[in-house]
């Protein structure tokens, strides 16, 4: 075992620096609540990457470290966007760690529309003791989904990438990339409409640019032109002011792509449990610890003061998902792959890619209230609209 993964990790070694690309694979699995493999993907040259994963017993290992659990784990190698190390790539959550962990995401059957409360806000369970009003089945194939928002300093290398310092040319995603492809013999996510994921289109290029003017173009932005240091928290504030275009270019780029809006759900509901809120149906509360929503950050009153609303990422412990992720709902919306429209049934490993008025979005702000922390919650807008609560978490290849 210990010779195979020295042999994997210098054929990714070896690849890397061929192209001249930070890419390669993370992965470790850890036997701890039920929860979570952990791997974070390199791109290379806009391509989702390889992918592995190994499980362990045990804690497991962070992202870019050795070993895992007892059973043993994999060495890898950070994605772009955490390569460097430092403020909000090397130091996320209350663990500070790296902020391109990804967590495996169990497939499974469930329905995205069901009621999980009655008027009184109280939990309603039919006979069964499942939720009531259940409609619109999906079936989802196991993936990765990053267990943080993108953070400023994450978003910062792509900008490095898209717009290099020294004036050269800069990346874009090439055509087709992004897709989801381990499913369908690579051809991606299966369209509602019929047909394929179609990917990366060249028409969205001109939407790719993270200006410091387009990125401090929202009021307030988290951008910053100049890097935050350690001790202020920029880093690792969650990226905001991103349009549908660069928050897909991030994740090709990174080694990922965005997830569908049903894989999306179905990480937030814990899969067939669809739960009310992520973390199950405990009241969410004022004090900031199973989500960042209602203006109730820093100080746990509605207090709506902009910027200081929103929290670094990972702040809210208890309102991590069946797998893990913290911030699924609260703090920042994420941008999903889908054209927003109403559910097609039935949906295997499906999404939308009818062009329409808006791109869909999950799921609630600093700003929104409780009703929009329910995993069901949707959202959309013009996938070329830059707004203050709008970010970025990327999936990838189990």
């Amino acid at each position: 075992m210990e010779k195979h993964l020295v042999a994997v990790f210098a054929i990714a070694t070896v690849l890397a620096d061929a192209i001249g690309c930070g890419g390669g694979t993370v992965s470790t699995a850890g036997g701890d609540s039920g929860a979570q493999a952990s791997s974070s993907s390199g791109g290379v040259s806009g391509s989702s990457g390889a992918s592995g994963s190994s499980s362990g017993g045990g804690s497991g290992s962070s992202p870019g470290s050795s070993g895992g659990g007892e059973d043993g784990g994999t060495v890898t190698v950070v994605p772009p966007s955490c390569a460097p190390g430092g403020p909000g790539m090397t130091n996320c959550g209350l663990n500070s760690e790296s902020c391109c962990t990804s967590l495996l995401v169990a497939g499974g059957t469930y329905y995205r529309t069901y009621d999980p409360t009655d008027s009184d806000d109280e939990v309603e369970l039919a006979p069964d003791g499942g939720p009531t009003g259940e409609a619109d089945p999906a079936t989802v194939s196991s993936f990765l989904l990053d267990k943080y928002d993108v953070t400023v300093g994450r978003f910062r290398q792509f900008v490095n990438a898209v717009q290099p310092p020294d004036g050269g040319a800069g990346w874009l995603p090439p055509a087709g990339s992004g897709k989801h492809a381990h499913l369908n013999g690579g051809n991606g996510l299966n369209a509602t409409g019929g047909g394929y994921e179609p990917g990366w289109l060249a028409s969205d290029n001109a939407n790719v640019a993270p200006s410091d003017a387009n990125l401090e173009s929202c009021t307030p932005p988290t951008w910053t032109p100049t890097p935050g240091t350690l001790e202020d928290n920029q880093e690792t504030l969650p990226i905001t002011c991103v349009d549908w275009a660069e928050a897909y270019a991030f994740c090709i780029w990174d080694g990922g792509f965005l997830a569908s809006e049903a894989e999306w759900e179905y990480a937030a509901a814990g899969g067939s449990q669809q739960r009310e809120y992520p973390w199950g149906s405990t009241d969410p509360g004022v004090t900031n610890q199973y989500a960042i929503y209602n203006c109730y950050y820093p100080l746990g009153t509605t207090s709506c003061m902009d910027l200081v609303n929103v929290a670094p990422v990972g702040m809210a412990p208890l309102g991590a998902g069946l797998w893990g992720h913290l911030d699924l709902v609260g703090d920042v919306v994420q941008w999903v792959a889908d054209w927003h429209a109403a559910y097609v049934d039935p949906c295997t490993d499906c999404a939308n890619f009818t062009a329409a008025w808006g791109r869909g979005l999950r799921n609630a702000d600093d700003y929104d209230p409780e009703l929009y922390l329910q995993s069901t919650h949707r959202g959309y807008n013009p996938p070329t609209g830059r707004y203050n609560s709008y970010g970025v978490r990327c999936a990838r290849m189990p």
